[in-house]
């Protein structure tokens, strides 16, 4: 027997996520199904938002390059998509997303250093070489962005678990195809 997860409705939802769902839909014009398939819990979508949306030492951009990064090597469609959304109203062109998602970014040396690392680490699960690690930091990265990029690769694998075991339809344009992330 397989599960089948439908995107639930606002009336399907608890009171609490009922709320959120009014936020979102008044803040974004939608309740992207993603966030819905968090509101199967009481409270997993208020605490992924308020995880999400937490204070950082790192810029929106910087957010976005590690929310493609992670999103590709995980291969989550739901999250490239809504994300090369993002990554578009942060001011990346289509040619910029696509190859900071495949861990580079040729056109900005700190950014290009804050992808490779990502990618290591990802794919490396947790334990980043020694070359990326050093790279992140001269490129002047802090102790403190690190502890933030660390937190933004959590927050992104949580949403990309999400979506690879409900399926819940994306509701974002298609991001364009990328081959597979290769190890490092």
């Amino acid at each position: 027997m397989s599960v089948t997860f439908e995107v639930p409705t606002r009336e399907q939802v608890s009171e609490n996520n009922q709320a959120i769902f009014d936020q979102l839909e008044k803040g974004l014009g939608f309740v992207p199904n993603l966030y819905a398939a968090y509101a199967y819990n009481d409270t997993a979508l208020g605490d992924y938002l308020a995880f999400q949306n937490r204070k950082s030492t790192l810029k929106a951009k910087e957010r976005e390059v590690i929310n493609l990064v992670v999103s590709q090597v995980n291969e989550c469609r739901y999250c490239l998509a809504a994300h090369t959304a993002l990554g578009k109203m942060n001011g990346f062109t289509d040619e910029q997303i696509l190859e900071i998602r495949s861990g580079e970014a040729s056109f900005d040396e700190k950014i290009d250093a804050l992808a490779k690392f990502v990618k290591d680490i990802t794919i490396n699960r947790s334990i980043p070489s020694t070359e990326a690690l050093d790279n992140f930091f001269a490129a002047g990265y802090t102790k403190a962005n690190l502890i933030d990029v660390i937190v933004v690769i959590g927050d992104k694998i949580i949403s990309n678990f999400i979506h690879g075991a409900t399926q819940v339809p994306v509701d974002f344009p298609a991001a364009p195809v990328l081959e597979a992330v290769a190890a490092i």
